[in-house]
């Protein structure tokens, strides 16, 4: 091996040992208590029929925040009762005692994440979580207020659950209702309650910048979710905008449609559904999205002194377009 070859392969190769990613934090000093997910979904449903009232005294100094401050009354009681006799609830419960006797892979999942939230925003605060039933809730699978986080397990039985399907759940959303999606929902809600994001615009520009830096924030609390999982995508979607990523950003600026303020387009773009009705049905939805996350990426990959509070500040969505460069390859 010639002289001046090894050496470049020297400098390579120490130049590789000394590169770090960007987001690969090390959070093992982080101070972040684990995650214990409380299990008012099992505790209430193992309650007892028969005498239904002493076991949510029972359970009622744990569980304040369902059951209240009193179950005493009828009406109350009445309620409860309905609700743990569905027939329906009684089939997610069944699904989930089956599913999720145990959930130590999310609390770990979850312990990770907020790790992450706290070496990036120290202010972090450690929200409480819980599991529950929620009866369907389809729309609002995880929900969040005042530090508590509740988990509705039953939005996460597994696409091929037959209760889904009989209640017209869209084949695209059944996709994301496996196990794998649930922490990343969880940290999806979070970015958006306490990290709001804007641009400050309404064009197209904007829009699928603002989703980027949301997508971006992603890869920052979340480094070993694979990006298909981030956006919803099937490995077959994932692949497809792998593919065809230069013919969307070429479709979005030959039809003059980045600075667009139209709703129509920007929906088009950033809206989910089955698949982006302006390409094939083999096209993923949120092509805008995608879009903006590379955006974002290449803009921190040319700016990497800028952080993740300074970029979520950053209102001028040119400025980051200008600064990506980005130019998709062919």
């Amino acid at each position: 091996m010639k002289l001046h070859t090894l050496m470049l392969i020297l400098i390579l190769i120490f130049c590789g040992c000394g590169r770090r990613d960007k987001l690969d934090a090390d959070v093992s000093k982080t101070d972040c208590p684990p995650v214990k997910i409380q299990r008012y979904d099992l505790d209430l449903f193992n309650a007892n029929n028969a005498d239904l009232r002493n076991n949510l005294i029972r359970l009622q100094p744990r569980y304040r925040l369902f059951l209240g401050d009193t179950i005493d009354t009828p009406s109350k009681l009445s309620t409860l009762k309905e609700y743990l006799d569905n027939p329906r609830n009684q089939d997610f419960i069944k699904a989930v005692r089956l599913k999720y006797p145990e959930v130590s892979r999310l609390e770990a999942g979850l312990t990770e994440a907020f790790k992450h939230f706290k070496y990036y925003f120290p202010s972090f605060h450690i929200p409480l979580v819980y599991a529950y039933i929620s009866g369907g809730d389809y729309e609002y699978p995880i929900q969040f207020s005042d530090s508590i986080l509740l988990i509705g397990l039953d939005n996460y039985l597994g696409k091929d659950f037959t209760s889904y399907r009989a209640d017209g759940v869209s084949l695209y959303r059944l996709q994301r209702m496996e196990e794998d999606y649930i922490v990343p929902d969880c940290v999806r809600l979070l970015s958006g309650s306490d990290f709001p994001v804007g641009t400050g615009g309404t064009s197209l520009l904007d829009v699928i910048v603002e989703a980027g830096k949301r997508l971006y924030l992603l890869d920052a609390i979340l480094p070993g979710t694979p990006a298909r999982i981030k956006i919803g995508y099937t490995l077959k979607q994932y692949d497809w905008i792998r593919k065809n990523e230069y013919q969307v950003w070429a479709a979005i600026i030959e039809n003059r449609m980045l600075y667009s303020n139209d709703g129509r387009i920007i929906r088009v773009f950033t809206s989910d559904g089955p698949f982006t009705a302006e390409f094939s049905k083999d096209s993923p939805p949120l092509l805008g999205n995608w879009i903006g996350w590379q955006i974002v990426k290449q803009y921190i990959k040319r700016n990497p002194e800028t952080g993740i509070e300074q970029l979520l500040r950053e209102k001028d969505s040119q400025k980051i377009l200008a600064g990506s460069k980005y130019k998709p390859e062919k």
